[in-house]
């Protein structure tokens, strides 16, 4: 089995002040993202200022982030209604990004209609930039030995140290490095948006941004079933699979009306 094992959430410190490897993932997720979308936006996008995507993606980013730790606390509410502090502590992880994909979008969207940019098209431009991001932020979760699966004895597996390992499991060494799988199936996700649903023809406004939904919630429901760290439930499902079922079958809606209805 080939192993993999990080090398701490620590990357460095100046004084007593630590920089997290996690924060750093997050950082260049934000910024690689950003490139693509802009990348985008001047490739396929003649209609739209290009110089509008530094307005909306500081809000998207902003927000998202704002939204992912809202929602995580959410799911994690025994632990931080006793841990008020804690709510601002994001430099060692805790962003779920369910969160930052839903209270990013409604507030861009908010944002670009007072502004009167064009929603639709400014999410499909930033969906781009969203999946590229989340295939390198899901790396933080390798440096912080978090968001692993069940025991592996197979293939690959990462060593979780003793102390992070879940309450059950404390005598397994090796578990599936689901933070591994999601960031290939994102990678995916992002060449079939680019290579396939980005050619689409007819009226594409909000298509790729609902096919990203689409797909990443596949993702996430597969991914989310080998998970350990789940504490909410929502009957049989993992609370994030219930939400990506939602998100699916809201973004599968869309999808059917526009290639039916509005092409």
């Amino acid at each position: 089995m080939f192993i993999i094992s990080s090398p701490g959430a620590v990357a460095f410190s100046i004084g007593y002040f630590k920089i997290y490897y996690y924060g750093f993932c997050v950082a260049l997720a934000a910024l690689v993202g950003f490139c693509v979308s802009y990348f985008i936006i001047k490739k396929d996008y003649n209609d739209i200022q290009s110089d509008i995507l530094f307005d909306v993606a500081s809000i998207a980013i902003l927000s998202g982030i704002i939204c992912a730790r809202v929602y995580y606390c959410i799911l994690n509410f025994e632990y931080y209604s006793a841990h008020l502090v804690e709510i601002l502590n994001i430099r060692q992880g805790g962003l779920a990004i369910q969160g930052g994909i839903i209270g990013g979008f409604v507030f861009t969207a908010w944002y670009s209609y007072l502004k009167k940019y064009p929603i639709l098209k400014l999410a499909d431009v930033i969906s781009y930039g969203l999946i590229i991001a989340q295939v390198i932020g899901r790396w933080g979760n390798f440096f912080n030995s978090e968001a692993y699966g069940l025991p592996a004895k197979h293939l690959i597996g990462v060593f979780i140290p003793e102390n992070l390992r879940i309450r059950g499991y404390e005598f397994y060494n090796y578990f599936h490095p689901t933070f591994l799988y999601e960031s290939i199936l994102n990678l995916f996700v992002f060449l079939i948006l680019f290579f396939i649903v980005r050619k689409l023809k007819g009226n594409r406004d909000g298509l790729i941004f609902a096919y990203y939904i689409f797909l990443y919630s596949i993702v996430r429901f597969f991914i989310e079933g080998l998970r350990l760290d789940n504490i909410v439930n929502v009957g049989a499902l993992h609370a994030p699979q219930f939400v990506a079922l939602i998100m699916m079958f809201c973004s599968a809606v869309f999808i059917f009306y526009k290639r039916v209805y509005d092409n």
